[in-house]
């Protein structure tokens, strides 16, 4: 195949589904003829084109439920689409969730060489290829009990190995890396720069935006089932970034932003940590926060090294003396990673009348590693020589730093690195 070729072709791809609101329609629908509808139609994706050429890895991209998983299992053949014409040129192996293809009374050995005849492989090459699977797996003696007992690390390491011992022309992945341990996300990433290099092609769907911009050509954006173009992966994740943020915004028109309350505007964009804890002595009040990017603009998803500001409005509800502005940044397992306060950076807040509405932010560059944070934000201060919480919202929003560069720990040192022979 030349470098120009198509290894896969999508047009106007649609695929709808009958939702019934009672078993009973079912049966209502097929005594019908066609005359009356008993169900409902769900789009799950609508007139979506694109293109992948042979030796790409091309990223997909959307939210839960923009469709992703299921113009993936068209593509697989394991779903049928309602409308539109695709063309795949070439093998496929795919790793579309959780142990799909095993069977889980089989153990490892007997599910790769059922896998291996799924995908077209005779039983003599699988033998010969079985030495190689086993060695990427790395399950010991597991290899030969029941997949039913494995955990989900195992499947997906026996899967992965199956997919990429098969000589698949092309290998689609959903997601099914998060469940893996970092190293075995190591070995699989750079199977996947060993495949680049074969010229074979590679379909990764995935919430981790740096995988997007580290390994991938091009991206598709999904919405709702729409297809909102295919870019390249910078302008990818730039409009993915965006679109997270704008599907918690209010379509409103421009009267009724005038007369919303134009102090609680910033955190209608954000999904709210339904677990955050709130409490305070409620002297005063954070009535709004968000997370701007190098650009200004709203955002739940920063990039590495770029400039970043965390935003605190607060009203007082009565008068107070030097007040005290902070934020802590989070992992998700808890761990407090960085933060600060105005009393730490040498900030003072004089006496504040009651009523009074005060606006912190917090400028800096953003050098955490690539991965997903929890904002806390708080305003306390000092009463009679004792510290006082007026308000505090711990582990509010989630954010995500994105990066093409990993490092190990929590920060990059941004080391400038310079090898001589001195000898």
């Amino acid at each position: 195949m030349s470098s120009n070729t198509i290894s896969i072709s999508v047009k106007n791809l649609s695929k709808k589904y009958q939702i019934y609101e009672k078993p009973i329609d079912r049966l209502k629908q097929s005594f019908s003829f066609g005359q009356k509808k008993y169900y409902r139609e769900f789009s799950a994706l609508n007139k979506v084109d694109f293109e992948v050429q042979q030796g790409q890895t091309f990223g997909i991209v959307g939210q839960n439920g923009s469709g992703k998983s299921t113009l993936l299992q068209i593509l697989a053949s394991t779903l049928t689409a309602t409308e539109g014409e695709v063309h795949i040129n070439g093998r496929v192996a795919a790793l579309l969730e959780l142990g799909s293809g095993f069977n889980p009374e089989y153990t490892g050995r007997e599910n790769v060489f059922l896998n291996g005849s799924i995908l077209g492989v005779s039983e003599e090459e699988m033998k010969m290829r079985f030495a190689e699977i086993e060695k990427f797996a790395d399950i010991g003696d597991f290899i030969d009990q029941p997949v039913k007992t494995y955990s989900s690390g195992m499947y997906v390491r026996l899967a992965f190995a199956v997919a990429i011992n098969v000589d698949a022309d092309i290998l689609i992945v959903d997601e099914a890396l998060a469940v893996g341990d970092m190293f075995f996300q190591v070995k699989c990433y750079k199977k996947f720069e060993e495949f680049k290099r074969q010229g074979k092609t590679i379909l990764l769907v995935t919430h981790d935006l740096s995988s997007v911009i580290k390994y991938c050509d091009n991206v598709l954006i999904l919405n709702n089932g729409e297809s909102l173009g295919v870019h390249n992966a910078k302008e990818g994740v730039d409009l993915f970034k965006k679109l997270v943020v704008n599907l918690h915004k209010p379509k409103i028109t421009k009267e009724q932003i005038k007369k919303e309350d134009s102090l609680q505007k910033w955190k209608k964009f954000y999904q709210i940590n339904p677990e955050h804890l709130n409490y305070g002595n409620s002297k005063a009040s954070i009535v709004d926060f968000g997370l701007f990017d190098e650009l200004g603009e709203l955002t739940s998803t920063i990039e590495k090294d770029k400039d970043c500001q965390i935003k605190i409005r607060v009203q007082f509800n009565e008068m107070l003396d030097f007040p005290i502005f902070a934020f802590t940044i989070k992992d998700l397992k808890g761990t407090e990673i960085t933060g600060t306060n105005t009393m730490i950076e040498n900030i003072t807040i004089d006496a504040i009348e009651e009523g009074i509405i005060l606006e912190a932010s917090f400028s800096q560059k953003m050098s955490l590693r690539a991965g997903d944070y929890l904002l806390s934000l708080g305003c306390t201060g000092f009463q009679d020589e004792e510290f006082v919480v007026y308000h505090r919202l711990y582990d509010i929003i989630s954010f995500q730093v994105i990066s093409s560069k990993n490092t190990v720990g929590y920060f990059d040192l941004n080391s400038k690195i310079e090898v001589s022979t001195i000898q």
